[in-house]
């Protein structure tokens, strides 16, 4: 968790990326999973664009099923708007990110999927104001103490 909160405390963007496999959703958003937690810490870090990514879409229990994908979407959705998150501003991505579906180019397995790739919707990011009139802050992860 605390190279999570380091990274994302100067994150413009998250890329929440979430198993699609039969199981493998669950267990994220069960009550030890880390999809809930890892969606709270980047709205309490300021991080306020986010893409889901609907990740494994080609494993044998989802078999880029659009059913699949939509009952993620819908779960995932109620979760992020708990949160605090715009859920309508939140672009969600089937993917794969082993045989690379609809990561730079579209995907003829999901030919149901009508939306943009990653690499597009990551082009489609707002770059935040940044505050260069003010001073300089950095994020400390650990000090550390070295004798000698």
């Amino acid at each position: 968790i605390k190279n999570m909160i380091t990274g994302t405390s100067q994150a413009d963007v998250a890329i929440l990326a979430i198993d699609s496999t039969q199981g493998g959703f669950e267990a994220g958003i069960s009550a030890n999973g880390q999809t809930k937690e890892h969606a709270l810490l980047c709205f309490t870090l300021g991080v306020r664009q986010m893409i889901v990514v609907v990740n494994k879409m080609d494993d044998k229990t989802v078999s880029y099923s659009e059913k699949r994908y939509t009952e993620i979407k819908k779960e995932l959705s109620s979760i992020l708007k708990k949160v605090g998150y715009k859920v309508k501003t939140i672009p969600f991505i089937p993917i794969s990110g082993w045989a690379g579906d609809n990561m730079i180019e579209k995907s003829t397995n999901m030919k149901w999927w009508k939306g943009d790739t990653l690499l597009a919707t990551l082009d489609k990011i707002t770059p935040p104001n940044r505050p260069t009139d003010k001073p300089l802050r950095l994020p400390l992860q650990d000090v550390y103490k070295i004798g000698g």
